[in-house]
Parts: C-alpha cells; sequence; structure tokens
C-alpha cells in the first residue's frame, strides 16, 4: 500500500454512501421492468451521435445508424467499467485500516460498476437478438483493462475521473432531453447517470489523494502515462469505428459509392471521438480539476497530444 498525505474528506465519502443507498437500483425491477428496445426509435441522441453530418442518409438510415452506435456506446461503457472496477478495488486498499468512510464509499463504488458491467451485458444480448447479423465489438475488456492498469495509478484516475464526469454530460445535455429516444434506452442511460454521478466525486477525491503522494518526477511521468492512456482509447475508437461503419453499410444493402462509405468511416469516428474524448477533455469540471494537479508544461503536452484528436 501506498502512504498517503492527503487529509481524508470524510463528509464527502459519507454523502456519496447516503446518497447511494437512497437512489439503489435494480435491474430486472427498476430498469427492464419486462420492457424490450423499441426499434422504431433512435438510441443515441444526434447531439452525440453526430447524424446530421449524414445528409445523403434518408430517415430509416439515420435511424439504424443511432442504433448502430447506441449499441456500441453501450459496450464501450462496459469495457471502461472493467478496468474503473479494478481501479477502484485496488485504492480502496489504502483505507482498509484506516477511514472505514471511505471504505464503504469505495466498496459500494465497486459493486455498482460491477452491476454497471451485468447491464451492459444484458443490454448488448438484448439488443443483439433483434439486429442483423455481423456486428462485431472488437477490443477484449480484459485485454484492455490489462493495458490501463499497468499505467500509473494517478493516470488511471485521471481517465476514470474524465469518463465518469461525461457520462454526466452526456445523459443531462443529449440523453434526457430528446424525446425521440427508445425508452428503454433512455432510461437505462437514466439509472446509470444516477450512480455515476457519485462515482465522479470519489474519482476525484481519490485522484487528488493519488497526487498528494507523488513528487515532481513521478506527476510528470503520470502525465506521459495519460497521455498514452488517451491514445489507447483512440485506437479503440478508430477500430470498432470502422467495424460499425462496415456493418451499417452492409445492413443498408444500399449503393453507397466510395466517397459517401468513407464520409460514413470518417463521420462515426467523428462522433465516437467526441463521446468518448472530446467531450470530457472540454467538461469544465474535468478541466478544472486537470489543471490544479499539472504545470503549464504538461498541460502543453496534453493539449499537444489532443490536437489530431480534435480536429
Amino acid at each position: 500500500m501506498s502512504t498517503m498525505n492527503q487529509a481524508i474528506d470524510t463528509t464527502r465519502y459519507a454523502r456519496c454512501i447516503e446518497v447511494s443507498k437512497r437512489i439503489r437500483w435494480d435491474i430486472d425491477h427498476d430498469v427492464f421492468r419486462g420492457r424490450q428496445f423499441d426499434f422504431s426509435k433512435k438510441f443515441l441522441p444526434d447531439g452525440l451521435s453526430k447524424i446530421d453530418q449524414f445528409d445523403f442518409l434518408n430517415a430509416e438510415e439515420k435511424k439504424l445508424l443511432s442504433q448502430i452506435q447506441g449499441r456500441s456506446y453501450a459496450n464501450i461503457f462496459g469495457l471502461v467499467e472493467r478496468f474503473i472496477c479494478a481501479k477502484i478495488m485496488e485504492v480502496s486498499q489504502d483505507h482498509w485500516l484506516g477511514d472505514q468512510v471511505a471504505l464503504e464509499a469505495l466498496v459500494r463504488f465497486s459493486d455498482e460498476e460491477l452491476k454497471h458491467q451485468e447491464l451492459f451485458r444484458r443490454i448488448e444480448q438484448m439488443i443483439g437478438e433483434h439486429m442483423p447479423e455481423g456486428y462485431h465489438f472488437a477490443p477484449d475488456p480484459n485485454e484492455v483493462a490489462k493495458v490501463v492498469l499497468g499505467k500509473s495509478t494517478w493516470a488511471v484516475l485521471a481517465l476514470t475521473c474524465h469518463i465518469e464526469l461525461f457520462t454526466q454530460a452526456h445523459y443531462k445535455q443529449s440523453i434526457e432531453p430528446d424525446d425521440d429516444l427508445s425508452e428503454l434506452y433512455k432510461d437505462l442511460f437514466l439509472f446509470h447517470w444516477r450512480e455515476e454521478s457519485q462515482h465522479a466525486i470519489m474519482d476525484e477525491l481519490e485522484w487528488v489523494r493519488e497526487d498528494s503522494s507523488l513528487n515532481s518526477e513521478q506527476r510528470d511521468q503520470a502525465v506521459n502515462d495519460l497521455i498514452d492512456l488517451v491514445a489507447a482509447v483512440d485506437v479503440i475508437l478508430q477500430v470498432q469505428s470502422a467495424a460499425d461503419s462496415d456493418y451499417f453499410v452492409k445492413v443498408c444493402g444500399s449503393t453507397f459509392s466510395d466517397d459517401q462509405v468513407q464520409r460514413i468511416r470518417d463521420g462515426v469516428l467523428k462522433a465516437y471521438r467526441w463521446q468518448y474524448i472530446i467531450s470530457g477533455v472540454q467538461e469544465p469540471r474535468f478541466v478544472n480539476a486537470l489543471g490544479s494537479l499539472i504545470n503549464e508544461q504538461q498541460g502543453q503536452r496534453i493539449h499537444e497530444a489532443l490536437a489530431p484528436i480534435m480536429q
């Protein structure tokens, strides 16, 4: 176990426990309630799917593309929650013989992440039963987790905080206001959002606590690790966006021109980068948290690494 100098803010962990108990939900009793996905409606809202850029698609094709994106959106959440759960269980060790309130909060966090993984596995199974064959989710969650967990705890917590915060933004800004989505798809991210809002608080608490244990050289290497992790996420998005684009073109059976196929591939990648990288790094709470822990030179390195993705 590492030695931390940062004082534990017990009251904030206690608040997370209180909210966790109050909003606790069950997958079948509260979320699914015997329902199925409505394939006559979109899954992802336009603000996330960036569907308006595909002006050559008809309404049915746009709906299908939103459903394919929505399927991968859920699968990628299931993937990232694999390494998030493992890391939170790991950092909880620092509280085993210390602050028991913080320990309980993190144990609840881990338990909820395990539940979320089950939720997203169930979603994939349900959607897969009603969509045409040929869909492929390329990354293996365990292999991705091994790579991520090989980086410094500071970097993994930074990435985790980034993910938890854009989850909040996606729901409040895009999913909640859209009345044209499948009701079940919309509801599952409502319930996910409720618990993730507490996770984001604990992510930041643990990230700051971890930062207090680092010297300047270690923090500088941790920034390099974070840059590497974002690059790895982008590789996953490139692979999955290509697979989803090819699946969409095949299912449509339409004769898209070579230029249109390339526009589909480029547009889906652009949407995925927005969903899983850009929307998070632009989230004010993440910007402020990261900025409070790094110096100007480190911030510039991150900015330069993100530049090709942000285009």
